[in-house]
């Protein structure tokens, strides 16, 4: 069972009110090493020269949408491996389909509660303490 305070969490959405919700819930679940970017172009950047071990990024961004995000990460060799859960704002089936042909890890549609969130990450993970 790993400890949520040693995950550390990139949280990439172009809504400043939506990362501020997703780093309290993440904060209540017991997560303490959160950071997050507005954009997928900055947090791509940002997570190879600081890796992460969990991804949490919007669909619906503009520039880079989420799934070309996801499409980065996984093709790099250094950090393709990392967890990546999808939030969007739509249970749109091919968007879903798409994230799962390129290894999302799972997924979320927004609105959601904060125990959803922790239901993922622990999909994923394993429980958490």
């Amino acid at each position: 069972m790993p400890a949520a305070a040693a995950i550390k969490v990139m949280v990439v959405d172009d809504q400043t009110s939506m990362r501020a919700m997703i780093r309290r819930s993440l904060q209540d679940i017991g997560f303490k090493d959160i950071r997050d970017r507005p954009a997928a172009s900055e947090a791509l950047s940002a997570v190879r020269s600081d890796r992460v071990h969990l991804i949490i990024s919007d669909y619906n961004m503009p520039e880079m949408d989420g799934l070309q995000f996801l499409e980065a990460v996984r093709g790099d060799p250094v950090i393709g491996k990392t967890v990546f859960i999808m939030l969007t704002g739509s249970a749109d089936r091919e968007i879903v389909q798409r994230a799962a042909a390129l290894g999302v890890n799972n997924y979320i549609v927004k609105p959601f509660a904060p125990a959803a969130l922790k239901e993922k990450i622990e999909r994923v993970f394993g429980e958490l303490t």
